[in-house]
């Protein structure tokens, strides 16, 4: 009996270290696993930072030759008409491109389009030839960015006959 008794005592005090190392085992993985997805989220939060941070970098640096169009202009002393007309067109070019190529896309519909009320803003209803809830005119371009509405159109719209 007594030798049953020393090798139960044996087996068990075997599978008792067998857990304790599987028991480290695991708490070391554990660990490692906290470890690496504490380094993650502090990686992405650093992420995010830098594209708050340094996220309109792009678009600001597409904007710097409009700026040098406007200083040039401004530093022409004696510019005739035609001169300032040609600079201008020049330079609001400049910026639709620049514009463009951040999806910064102008809204300004065609009279006579059918109102969009996710695109445009009616300023009035006037009376009109035209069918109604129609563009008669618009009286300021909009923007989207993406097909999100940055501000819409404001148009006036044909009201009913």
């Amino acid at each position: 009996m007594a030798a049953n008794a020393a090798d139960e005592l044996a087996r068990l005090q075997a599978e008792l270290a067998e857990l304790k190392a599987k028991s480290a085992e695991l708490a070391d993985q554990y660990l490692r696993a906290k470890a690496e997805a504490e380094n993650t989220r502090r990686r992405a939060e650093e992420e995010v930072a830098k594209a708050r941070k340094f996220g309109i970098e792009g678009f600001a640096e597409s904007l710097l030759p409009v700026c040098d169009s406007l200083d040039a202009a401004l530093a022409i002393d004696n510019a005739t008409a035609e001169q300032l007309r040609e600079g201008t067109d020049a330079t609001l070019r400049q910026l639709l491109s620049a514009l463009e190529r951040n999806k910064v896309v102008v809204v300004h519909p065609e009279p006579g389009a059918k109102f969009d009320p996710h695109q445009h803003q009616a300023i009035s209803v006037v009376p009109s030839e035209q069918e109604a809830n129609t563009i008669v005119s618009v009286l300021q371009k909009g923007y989207l960015i993406f097909d999100r509405v940055l501000r819409p159109a404001l148009v006036t719209v044909a009201g009913p006959k």
